[in-house]
């Protein structure tokens, strides 16, 4: 999945990182031929190259970016009780990852672009969403299910 640049740090080794709206970081080093990367040596290179994007595996593996804890949680949600806004095309915020788990029953979890892949939640498969991908879910049987919301603690502060 694309995901935007938006700052840059450097590791350990002085390699040149670039830190992406999702929250993951990925090496933009430059070292030709397999990595012809000039811009990242100089300020001047990387400030040009905020905004643009990248594309970020650790998104299409579903992973949470390290350093992300839990922040907020849904109630728990029942037939009756689910709202109508997550049985539609919706999002969460920039930056913003959840986790649907599912205490009893299953619950249909539809992703859409740029996957398109449609999932069985129960209490032994968890659903995660990603930051503004559009999603929505669907009861299939009695289910019961709560959202958990995860950021960095640093966009907590800010």
């Amino acid at each position: 999945m694309h995901r935007s640049i938006v700052g840059f740090h450097q590791d350990l080794e002085q390699h040149w990182v670039a830190e992406l709206d999702c929250g993951h970081c990925q090496h933009t080093r430059h070292e030709p031929p397999f990595f012809p990367r000039p811009w990242v040596i100089t300020a001047a290179g990387r400030l040009e190259h905020i905004g643009q994007l990248l594309n970020c595996v650790l998104c299409d593996r579903q992973e949470i970016p390290d350093g992300y804890a839990p922040y907020r949680r849904t109630p728990l949600f029942s037939n009756d009780s689910i709202p109508k806004g997550l049985q539609s095309r919706h999002t969460t915020q920039k930056g913003v990852w959840g986790i649907i788990h599912v205490q009893s029953g299953h619950l249909q979890y539809r992703i859409h672009d740029p996957y398109h892949t449609q999932i069985i939640l129960d209490r032994d498969c968890q659903g995660i969403v990603l930051p503004e991908v559009e999603h929505e879910v669907k009861p299939i049987d009695n289910v019961e299910f709560f959202v958990e919301f995860w950021k960095t603690p640093r966009s907590l502060i800010e």
